[in-house]
């Protein structure tokens, strides 16, 4: 192991243990388990400043001596997060998407990629792709108007990889049904903080001020967290950060603030940064090493001067200061924060516009979701995650089965032994009783139409999930329970009490199987979980129960249907649910009619 790697995993891991001492199947970054590994090294120090321009070196610094981790990491999604137009996988042949009226036609011209977006209302536009983000689970696109020219905006298509099929970019959130392929916005001025690499002295303003002007995600601040978990950067020197600030504005083609004070001087900066940053002040295109582990210039002289996962300089400070696993989370949090789309409901029975929201029900929320959480302060993101490689599948796997449980029992040791476990859960060792099952259950809507795992760790038998959301967590695994009899064996086993009213608010009659009637009555995030658990858990026979949400209002939620049906009919499902809900109504009709009655 090379002297950098040693003070890499130092940095890492769950309360005071290093990454690779935490008990897991396997180990997470390569490195760790190379053969005869150096003695330990104790850092001399760490980073004075890591958020100035100048303070970041780029992701080339590293490779020397992270060699392994480097190679890693080259090839992951997070790396390849931006890529120039050459790294496309999807078939641009003439395909077609239809939304309303509007059609777009993916095409390739002389080794060049094209969208060509007709609309009866907007006219004929021809857009050249210039990038694409992402690539695990779908692709989108960057591209700039042949005729008109001006800004490279983010396009309004997306390719599922899964599926291998085109689907409106806007449908990846729970949005209600579109009419236009219209492009959403100029791409250097919504989503490149989180998907490039930028020194944070271009994104702190939001963060030191307290409040909002029009900034990035991916700023340093704790999106909507209760105060008692809430870290606040604050100016150590006022002055020399607003000084910092107009060079930086300076620097990227604006124009400085006029002398005053610091909250002037954010809030402008803010302003012209949102104006002038482009692809020419990152430091590199896509996800590199100091996305996460911030400006590393000292590091990357002197490796006995460790990096650091909080902003670190004289200029600010985070009060209060944070433990190494809260800092790697907020450095994932950046990111991981999707608290942006217009849906108005998150779980716990919450909304967006409340002071503190409960979590969130999409994809790339689990960074602010696991904050939320009881773990956050001891247990960090990398405990489970490798965020130099994609980690296996079956890595999940194990996490997700009893067996798994060996990450949870370093801090629960109590719940180590088999009678222990069996008397906590209620369940036999093996069966049903994996911390992740009810800790984290499977209820947030994944990217590619599957349920993935809810990252604020806490209690099934919570008042707020009991109360406040549909279904009851016991039913994601007893779908053919009664809303009655899960409360009912939750309040016997765990001495809880929960109340009958605010129970019948939710589900009508408290005979009703949960599932069914969250399918009736639920909102639309709570409807696709129980659409998700029909698919896995479900038979033919709730086919019909679920055909009417293909043409459900929120198209996000039709996605999920008719990935459920698929799964259960064994076969694909002729019917484009991103076509107007008319039309899909008809199509389920027509279908319905042909499709023998499920036994």
């Amino acid at each position: 192991m090379n002297r950098h790697a040693v003070v890499a995993l130092a940095l890492l891991g769950c309360g005071g243990a290093r990454l690779d001492e935490v008990a897991r199947p396997e180990p997470l970054v390569a490195e760790v388990a190379a053969p005869a590994p150096a003695p330990r090294r104790t850092p001399r120090g760490t980073v004075r400043s890591n958020i100035l321009r100048a303070d970041y070196a780029g992701s080339a610094a590293c490779g020397d001596c992270h060699a392994a981790i480097h190679a890693s990491w080259e090839t992951s999604p997070m790396r390849r997060m931006t890529r120039g137009e050459r790294a496309i996988a999807a078939p641009f042949d003439g395909s077609e998407l239809r939304l309303g009226t509007d059609r777009a036609t993916m095409e390739e011209r002389d080794g060049v990629r094209y969208v060509h977006v007709r609309s009866p209302a907007d006219g004929d536009r021809r857009y050249r792709v210039t990038k694409v983000i992402g690539g695990r689970s779908r692709e989108d696109y960057v591209g700039v108007d042949v005729a008109g020219g001006g800004d490279e905006q983010v396009l309004p298509v997306s390719f599922m990889l899964g599926t291998r099929t085109w689907r409106y970019k806007g449908y990846s959130l729970v949005i209600s049904e579109h009419a236009r392929l219209r492009p959403q916005a100029s791409w250097s001025r919504t989503c490149v903080a989180c998907h490039n690499t930028i020194p944070q002295v271009s994104l702190l303003h939001a963060a030191v001020l307290g409040g909002s002007p029009g900034t990035y995600q991916a700023t340093y601040t704790d999106n909507q967290l209760p105060p008692d978990r809430t870290s606040r950067l604050v100016a150590a020197d006022e002055a020399g950060l607003a000084a910092a600030i107009s060079a930086e504005v300076t620097r990227i083609g604006g124009v400085p603030a006029a002398r005053g004070s610091l909250s002037g001087a954010l809030i402008h900066g803010a302003r012209e940064t949102r104006r002038h940053l482009g692809e020419a002040d990152f430091v590199e295109l896509g996800v590199g090493c100091e996305s996460c582990h911030n400006g590393a210039a000292e590091h990357a002289a002197d490796p006995d001067v460790a990096p650091a996962f909080e902003l670190r300089s004289p200029l600010v400070r985070t009060v209060p200061a944070p433990s190494r696993a809260q800092a790697i989370n907020r450095a994932c949090a950046r990111c991981h924060t999707l608290l942006v789309s217009v849906y108005p409901w998150t779980w716990e029975g919450g909304k967006r516009a409340d002071r503190v929201p409960g979590g969130s029900t999409v994809n790339s929320s689990e960074g602010r979701d696991f904050l939320l959480g009881g773990c956050a302060s001891q247990m960090s993101c990398a405990t489970c995650h490798d965020p130099h490689a994609q980690s296996p599948r079956v890595r999940y796997e194990q996490l997700a089965d009893s067996d798994g449980n060996a990450t949870c029992t370093t801090c629960h040791p109590a719940l180590a032994a088999p009678d222990a476990l069996r008397a906590h859960t209620h369940h036999a060792p093996g069966e049903g009783s994996a911390c992740v099952g009810c800790h984290m259950p499977r209820k947030n809507l994944g990217l590619a139409y599957e349920l993935t795992r809810y990252h604020r760790i806490g209690s099934p038998t919570d008042d707020a999930r009991v109360l406040g959301d549909r279904p009851v967590e016991c039913a994601l695994c007893h779908r053919d329970r009664s809303v009655a009899d899960l409360v009912g064996t939750m309040e016997r086993w765990w001495g809880k009490r929960y109340d009958r009213d605010r129970l019948r608010a939710q589900y009508g009659d408290l005979a009703a199987n949960a599932l069914a009637a969250t399918l009736a009555r639920g909102k639309p995030h709570e409807q696709a979980v129980a659409i998700g658990v029909l698919g896995d858990r479900g038979t033919r026979a709730d086919v019909p129960a679920l055909a009417p949400h293909l043409a459900h209002p929120y198209p996000q939620v039709r996605y999920f249907a008719k990935r459920a049906i698929e799964k259960l009919t064994g076969a694909p499902l002729p019917i484009d649910v991103g076509l107007p809900a008319a039309e899909v109504a008809a199509q389920v009709r027509r279908w319905l009619a042909t499709t023998p009655s499920p036994s």
